[in-house]
């Protein structure tokens, strides 16, 4: 009788701890679903009441929100704004989760703003850009007309590949001072490449993925998996240069977001390619993060790891929603129990510390769902504001954090 009543008691807190934590996901999308809304509206207005002339409304509509100004007004991008693939992502995040077609439409509506990026060969960010938002509808609606669309924005991007340095090429600004500059944020834009390679059956968009990670990988750590901001190469030589920082604090400190992408980054990669080389990358990278003296009790890291008056200094949420995204893939993956366990601890820990500390009233902040994000406080800009990817990651990390509690497939 006790041994029926104690495996009772233990199933009934089973449910409940499981229950717990559907709700917090469930929760969270009703939140959305309202605040979103309510971006959407102010996203309206904007477009309707911008007084520039019309040949630049014409030639650069305002097609994306990215975040706020000082008076607390939303602020909108055009197509060609490294950001502007995040909000389609997002409203595909919600029709992924609701089901509700409501999502869809206006998912359909903001992506097809960006279909002119797709021959678009100046930047490095196509990933972000089109795999964000094509990509994501194309996943979930197999809709004919985005392959093609995904496919020429790989091209594009392969066209930045530069053979004598094995690497992609980030900016083209800044020529007085560098010459090929990578950046770390570029692992993030491979994924469009590995997607084109499956689709294509052309080994070019595999072998460059693979070659601009490995440079990457040799080039841009320090001993302690740190990461470079900024890797400077010699097009001729493929030597390096300089490594520097643009948005962390100093050329040898780590900038908390760029950490982030390399555990995203190198966690995709192994996923791609079954090489344990990268597996091992991204749990050196974890490591470094959730082992570092600097990181808050909440997870959510300051802007740059060595920056000079911490704890007084701004919070970086999109770093924290960019690792926990990560790290609940990244779970999946490695064969030590222990090991799974804590990274799924760590990303079930920053997003209930988003939740209850970094979300934003409804109704307010711009209609954006994050609060506390810095996008470059070297270079004095959105600091501690929202961001539009903050949000992004925070969306993809519940839902992969709902799959796994579900037993499905991150990528079903």
């Amino acid at each position: 009788m006790k041994k029926t009543v104690y495996t009772i008691l233990i199933t009934a807190i089973i449910i409940l701890a499981q229950s717990c934590k559907s709700d917090m996901v469930k929760e969270n999308f009703r939140f959305a679903d309202q605040q979103i809304e309510y971006a959407l509206q102010l996203v309206d207005s904007v477009i309707q009441n911008d007084n520039r002339d019309d040949d630049t409304k014409a030639k650069n509509p305002l097609v994306s929100p990215r975040t706020i100004d000082d008076e607390g007004n939303l602020k909108m991008v055009r197509a060609r704004d490294w950001t502007s693939g995040f909000f389609p992502g997002e409203l595909w995040f919600m029709y992924e989760y609701t089901k509700d077609n409501k999502w869809r439409e206006r998912a359909e509506e903001f992506t097809e703003n960006l279909e002119g990026l797709r021959n678009y060969k100046g930047t490095h960010d196509l990933g972000f850009l089109i795999y964000n938002s094509f990509g994501n509808g194309l996943r979930l609606t197999d809709n004919e007309s985005y392959k093609q669309v995904v496919l020429d924005a790989a091209y594009s991007l392969a066209s930045r590949y530069k053979p004598e340095a094995g690497i992609i090429r980030s900016w083209d600004h800044n020529r007085d001072k560098w010459q090929c500059p990578v950046i770390i944020d570029n692992m993030m834009n491979l994924e469009l490449l590995f997607w084109a390679f499956k689709e294509s059956g052309d080994s070019t968009f595999y072998n460059i993925a693979v070659s601009h990670a490995d440079k990457t990988m040799e080039n841009h750590f320090r001993p302690d998996f740190g990461t470079y901001h900024v890797v400077d190469y010699d097009t001729i030589t493929g030597e390096v240069l300089n490594r520097h920082t643009h948005q962390g604090y100093a050329h040898e400190s780590t900038w908390s977001r760029g950490e982030a992408w390399a555990l995203y980054g190198y966690t995709m990669m192994f996923r791609e390619t079954g090489n344990k080389a990268y597996l091992d990358q991204a749990v050196n990278v974890a490591e470094y993060i959730f082992t570092h003296p600097n990181l808050p009790e909440d997870l959510v890291p300051y802007w740059d790891y060595n920056a000079p008056e911490i704890p007084n200094e701004p919070r970086d949420a999109s770093a924290a929603s960019i690792a926990a995204s990560a790290l609940y893939e990244l779970s999946s993956y490695v064969e030590n129990t222990e090991n799974a366990e804590l990274f799924r601890n760590y990303a079930d820990t920053i997003l209930d510390n988003l939740t209850t500390g970094y979300r934003a009233a409804p109704g307010t902040n711009g209609g954006f769902l994050l609060m506390h994000s810095t996008g470059s406080k070297a270079g004095n800009s959105e600091i501690d504001v929202p961001l539009v990817y903050a949000d992004y990651y925070f969306l993809e990390a519940l839902i992969r954090k709902d799959k796994l509690e579900n037993n499905i497939s991150i990528f079903n």
